[in-house]
C-alpha cells in the first residue's frame, strides 16, 4: 500500500465501513522517501500541542433512584488548561462526582477536586492535586485556547478524549455548522439538571467520530488551539460547546467558583411569521411574580432591544444569543427593554435578580428510605408555591419507611412539618430525624404533614434504624456427623440388597465422631439401637433425622451397618448438631454497605476450605455502595482488613469502628473468592457517610 493510500484512508475513516467500526484514527502525514527507506511519519501540531494535554477521567458519582443515593463508576474527558492543574470538562461529566481521579497520558494519575459546575453552559472545572507528584515530575502540559469565532465550515479540525474510558485517543474532521441546534425530532431540549442547555449553547457541529467518553475533550484547530469542547453527538455528527463560551465559563469558575446569572422570567421564541413588528424577539411567557412581570411585560410583546442592545430572531438557531444577552447581564441591574405592542414602541424598565439553580442536588434519608431536594426559586415557581419552605420527595426506596406509610408518600410530594414542626429545608429535616430516633432500636411513628398538589395531607411514618429482631436461639440437639440419603427400592436392587431399607452413608466429616468410629462413605445403616429402619422414600428421611435428634448430645448409638456383603455394628458417639447460619453472629454496616456473618461448619464443608483459614463470610454488598465499588461481592470471604485478620464479627466490628474514627482515606480488603485471592481497596466518601450522622 502506498503512503498516498495511507493518508487517504486516515483522511476517510468512515470508508473502511464496519472493518475499523469503534477504532479511534489519528491523521498522519506520510512523507515517501526511497523505495528502499522507511516512510516518515509527521504529527500534525494540533496533535502535539495538545495530546500531551489531555486527561481521561475516573468518577465516582451520586445518583438519586429508588430512595438511595447510588453509586457508580463513570468516565469522560478532560483538558489541562494552566500550569496549576486546572481542568475543563463538561458538567454533566463531574456535576455528581463524590471522588475524582484524572489519568494523565503519562499514565500520571491524581485526584481532582470539582472546583465549579454550570448546567446552562455544561462546562465545569477541576483542580489537579498536584501535591500528589512525585518530586521532580515534569511540569504539565497545557493547551491554549483560540477563538471560536473565527471558525468557518469546512475546516479541519481534532477531537480529542477518552471515548467508552480507553486511553487518550483523537480522531479527525471537518466543521460542519456553526451554529447547531437539536432538531425538533430529538426533542429540540438537552437538559442537565433542570437547565435546558440549548438556552445558551449554539453547537459547533463537525464529523469527526466521538463516543460516550468523550465528553469534556477538547475540540481542536489545525493551529492547535481549543475552540470548543464536545459535549454531545447525534448520528456521526458531534457537537461542541463554543471554546469563547467554555472559556469564559471556566474562567468565572476559576474566579469565583459559581457562575453568576440575572433572571428575568420571561420566556421567548421567534417571531412569527406575519408578525408587524420591525424586528425583535416575541414574548411567549411570562412568569408571575418574577422581574418580567414586574416591569410590565405580557405575552404577545416584541422585545426590540434590552439594555441598549438591538435584538432579532426569526429562527430558533438565534434565541442562544438573546439568551445570553440576559443572562450575562449584572444582577440587580435596571435594564431598558424597548417592545413593540399594539403598533408602537414602548420602553419598560426591568430589574433583574440572581437566576440560582434550577434543581438542587438530591440527598439520601436512610430514616426515611427516601431521596430529597430542597426547593429553589424556579421549583417554587412551577410548582405554584411561594414559598421555597419544604422538603421534596425526589425518590422512594420500595418497602422503605415512607413507601410503607398510609397513606404512603409519594415522590413530588413535599413534606412541610414533622411532629408539628414546620420544615424548611432538608438539613433541618435531617436534625429533626436525628433528634427522634436519638437513642432508639427501633423505628418510631412520626406524624408527618405533606403537600400533595393542592391538598395537604397527614400520614404516619415510622423512620429510624431497621428492625434488628435477633432470631431465637436453638436448642442443642444431636448429630451423627454424615450425611445420608434415603436408600430406594431402586437403589436397594442396584446395590445388591433387594428388599433392604434403611440410609446410605455418602459422606463424613474428617475428624469427627462418625469418621472415627469407623464409618465410611457407602455404609447401609440399617437400624439404630435395634429399631430397623423403615426409609425407602426421600421424603422419609426426616423420620432418621428426627430419631437421632431424640438422643442427647454426647449418647452413644449402636448401627447395624451392612456393607458389601457383610453385617456389621458399630457403635458411634452423637455430637452437637454445628450452629446453622442463621445462629451465627453478623454484622450489616449501612456506612460501607454490606453485611457480614461468621462461617458456618456447612460454609467450611461445601467451599472445602482449609481448617486454618480464618475469615468471615460476605453475605451481602449493596448495590452501589461503597463496598460494591471497591468489587467486593457476596460469597467473598473477608480474611484481613489493612493487614489485621478478621476471623470474627467482633474484631470486624472493631476494625471497621477504627476507620470510621480516623476517616481511613481507604482499606485494603483481602479476600478469598473460590480458589483465588484478592486485594480489594475500599474508599469511602467520608462527607457524605457523615450526613447520616
Amino acid at each position: 500500500m502506498s503512503p498516498r493510500t495511507l493518508l487517504l484512508l486516515a483522511k476517510r475513516p468512515r470508508s473502511l465501513g464496519p472493518l475499523l467500526a469503534g477504532a479511534t484514527m489519528l491523521l498522519v502525514a506520510i512523507v515517501a522517501r526511497a523505495d528502499d527507506e522507511p516512510a516518515k511519519v509527521t504529527i500534525p501540531a494540533a496533535v502535539e500541542r495538545v495530546y500531551p494535554a489531555l486527561v481521561r477521567i475516573n468518577l465516582v458519582t451520586l445518583e438519586g433512584t429508588d430512595g438511595r443515593v447510588r453509586k457508580q463508576v463513570v468516565g469522560g474527558s478532560g483538558v489541562i488548561i494552566s500550569p496549576d492543574g486546572y481542568v475543563v470538562t463538561n458538567h454533566h461529566v463531574a456535576r455528581r462526582a463524590s471522588r475524582i481521579v484524572c489519568r494523565l497520558t503519562n499514565r500520571e494519575e491524581l485526584e481532582a477536586a470539582l472546583v465549579g459546575t454550570d448546567p446552562l453552559s455544561d462546562i465545569a472545572v477541576l483542580k489537579l492535586d498536584l501535591a500528589q507528584r512525585k518530586p521532580g515530575a515534569e511540569p504539565l502540559h497545557t493547551a491554549a485556547w483560540g477563538d471560536s469565532d473565527l471558525l468557518e465550515v469546512g475546516e479541519p479540525v481534532y477531537a480529542m478524549g477518552s471515548p467508552a474510558g480507553i486511553s487518550q485517543s483523537v480522531t479527525v474532521g471537518i466543521v460542519s455548522n456553526k451554529s447547531m441546534i437539536l432538531p425538533d425530532f430529538v426533542g429540540g431540549a438537552f437538559v442537565l439538571d433542570g437547565e435546558e442547555v440549548g438556552q445558551l449553547v449554539r453547537w459547533i457541529g463537525h464529523d469527526a467520530i466521538i463516543y460516550g467518553g468523550n465528553s469534556g475533550g477538547p475540540l481542536v484547530n489545525e493551529r492547535g488551539e481549543i475552540i470548543g469542547i464536545n459535549e454531545i453527538g447525534i448520528a456521526s455528527i458531534g457537537g461542541a460547546i463554543p471554546g469563547n463560551l467554555a472559556r469564559r465559563v471556566a474562567e468565572e469558575l476559576i474566579k469565583q467558583g459559581e457562575i453568576k446569572r440575572s433572571w428575568t422570567g420571561v420566556g421567548v421564541q421567534p417571531r412569527l411569521k406575519n408578525s408587524p413588528a420591525p424586528r425583535g424577539v416575541l414574548v411567549s411567557s411570562v412568569v408571575p411574580g418574577g422581574p418580567a412581570a414586574a416591569a410590565g411585560l405580557k405575552p404577545g410583546d416584541v422585545i426590540l432591544s434590552f439594555n441598549g442592545a438591538d435584538v432579532d430572531c426569526t429562527a430558533r438557531e438565534e434565541l442562544p444569543l438573546f439568551n445570553q444577552l440576559i443572562l450575562n447581564t449584572p444582577v440587580g441591574a435596571k435594564v431598558p427593554i424597548v417592545v413593540w405592542r399594539d403598533g408602537r414602541e414602548e420602553t419598560l424598565e426591568l430589574t433583574t435578580i440572581a437566576r440560582g439553580a434550577a434543581r438542587s442536588r438530591e440527598e439520601e434519608l436512610k430514616p426515611w428510605g427516601i431521596t430529597a431536594q430542597d426547593l429553589t426559586r424556579i421549583m417554587a415557581l412551577e410548582l405554584q408555591r411561594s414559598s421555597t419552605d419544604g422538603v421534596r420527595i425526589h425518590s422512594l426506596r420500595p418497602g422503605g419507611p415512607a413507601a410503607e406509610a398510609k397513606p404512603a408518600l409519594g415522590t413530588g410530594d413535599i413534606i412541610v412539618a414533622v411532629q408539628g414542626v414546620p420544615v424548611k429545608d432538608v438539613a433541618q429535616l435531617r436534625e429533626l430525624t436525628r433528634e427522634r430516633t436519638a437513642g432508639k432500636s427501633q423505628p418510631v411513628p412520626t406524624l408527618v404533614a405533606i403537600e400533595r398538589g393542592t391538598r395537604q395531607l397527614a400520614t404516619v411514618v415510622s423512620i429510624g434504624p431497621e428492625r434488628t429482631d435477633a432470631p431465637p436461639s436453638q436448642a442443642k440437639k444431636a448429630w451423627l456427623s454424615a450425611e445420608v440419603q434415603p436408600v430406594t427400592k431402586e437403589l436397594a436392587e442396584a446395590l445388591g440388597i433387594a428388599g433392604q431399607t434403611g440410609v446410605r452413608v455418602t459422606q463424613l466429616y474428617p475428624g469427627h465422631a462418625a469418621e472415627t468410629a469407623g464409618l465410611q462413605v457407602g455404609d447401609v445403616i440399617t437400624a439404630v439401637d435395634g429399631r430397623k429402619l423403615d426409609i425407602a422414600r426421600p421424603e422419609d428421611l426426616e423420620v432418621f433425622n428426627n430419631l437421632i435428634r431424640r438422643y442427647r448430645v454426647g449418647s452413644t448409638v449402636a448401627l447395624e451397618i451392612s456393607r458389601g456383603t457383610s453385617n456389621l455394628k458399630i457403635d458411634c458417639p452423637l455430637e452437637v448438631t454445628p450452629p446453622s447460619s442463621s445462629e451465627l453472629a453478623t454484622h450489616k454496616d449501612t456506612d460501607f454497605e454490606f453485611t457480614a456473618r461468621e462461617l458456618s461448619f456447612q460454609d467450611r464443608v461445601l467451599r472445602k476450605l482449609e481448617p486454618e483459614l480464618q475469615g468471615l463470610l460476605v453475605e451481602r454488598v449493596e448495590p452501589a455502595g461503597w463496598a460494591d465499588l471497591a468489587r467486593l461481592g457476596g460469597g467473598d470471604i473477608l480474611m484481613s482488613i489493612d493487614g489485621q485478620p478478621t476471623p470474627d464479627i467482633a474484631t470486624l466490628k472493631k476494625q471497621l469502628a477504627a476507620a470510621k474514627e480516623s476517616h481511613a482515606k481507604r482499606l485494603v480488603l483481602f479476600v478469598k473468592r473460590g480458589v483465588q485471592t484478592l486485594f480489594l481497596e475500599l474508599e469511602p466518601n467520608w462527607s457524605e457517610i457523615d450526613k447520616e450522622k
